[in-house]
């Protein structure tokens, strides 16, 4: 590992100016991605920003419903807590799913939204990889690339986003609060918050230098919701997804969605938002057909490679079995 500088922030300003005034500084809060990066060469920061005093570790249930989750609050004490758990389920099983009960006590809510793909490319400094090393081609492409992307890819770049966290949160709305470094707040809702890869995949985020994450803000659930985060993986355990989805529906009198949303995991390089099949399922029954229609139209852009073209009829079957599930559907 390369020798590095230590810093402990006791102040968020004192952070940020730390961060923007190098490009070889990083912040480092629970460190179960970057330490990783670190020990592998893929990161060699020059100093290390050590943000944990910072005062972001609350969960701040409001009135209307909604809550605003602290950057640094561990994912162990987000899965746990009872608010959350009871409005909403999907992001505390999404937590579950993700890595063991030890790195769940450790890692942070900002550093879950910030993780890099685990493409194995990627963490090999050996081998070319545009996200690291730009221009020097997409290993994966003509190589390994059974577990990476199928929509939103790129001929520069095919790997997927890791969190399970982030996939729940955006379908339930997130919005990433952020600290610029002249202390101004600027608030993205995750959506918005990832980049696509295009021909720069090693620019992921919208994220200037310096700016700081200092919260997830959750809106309230629509009224009557139910929601559920399903993982499909090759193991039970400590594995990434092969496709997930996260699903938030509120049905009409009459059995229509009168509000569906969808998030999918492991099929993009950014949590996957699918709009094009939330329009095609709002104000119709959730039959099979329904479903798995909106499904393909979702993936009417795909580009899958030899070894994943199974996500796309994954996904569907997915889609259709979560949504189906929570609010049932008439036969086809």
């Amino acid at each position: 590992m390369k020798p590095f500088a230590y810093e402990r922030a006791t102040a968020p300003e004192a952070a940020a100016t730390l961060v923007a005034d190098s490009t070889e500084a990083v912040y480092l809060a629970g460190g179960t991605n970057l330490v990783d990066l670190m020990k592998l060469g893929v990161t060699e920061p020059a100093t290390v920003v050590d943000i944990t005093r910072l005062p972001y570790d609350g969960i701040e249930h409001r009135a209307d419903g909604g809550v605003l989750i602290g950057a640094l609050v561990s994912n162990s004490e987000l899965s746990g807590d009872r608010g959350i758990r009871e409005r909403f389920p999907a992001l505390a099983e999404s937590v579950l799913a993700g890595a063991s009960g030890q790195l769940r006590a450790q890692a942070t809510t900002g550093g879950n939204l910030l993780q890099r793909t685990r493409c194995v490319y990627f963490q090999d400094v050996t081998k070319p990889c545009n996200k690291r090393q730009p221009g020097t081609g997409c290993s994966a492409i003509r190589g390994s690339h059974r577990d990476l992307g199928v929509i939103g890819t790129s001929d520069a770049c095919v790997a997927t986003h890791p969190s399970d966290m982030a996939v729940a949160m955006i379908a339930l709305d997130a919005v990433v609060h952020l600290r610029r470094v002249d202390g101004s707040p600027r608030p993205v809702p995750l959506a918005d918050f990832y980049l696509l890869p295009g021909d720069t995949p090693d620019r992921e985020t919208v994220l200037q230098p310096g700016d700081l994450i200092t919260g997830v803000e959750l809106p309230p659930p629509p009224e009557g919701a139910v929601m559920r985060y399903r993982k499909v993986r090759d193991r039970w355990s400590f594995a990434f997804a092969l496709v997930s989805v996260a699903a938030v529906a509120a049905t009409a009198a009459d059995g229509t969605l009168r509000e569906i949303r969808l998030a999918l995991g492991g099929v993009a390089p950014r949590p996957w938002r699918a709009s094009k099949a939330e329009r095609l399922l709002t104000g119709e029954r959730p039959t099979e057909e329904a479903l798995r229609a909106a499904a393909r139209e979702e993936f009417a852009s795909a580009r899958p490679l030899p070894q994943n073209a199974f996500k796309v009829g994954l996904a569907a079957d997915l889609i259709t079995a979560v949504v189906r599930d929570l609010v049932g559907g008439e036969g086809r």
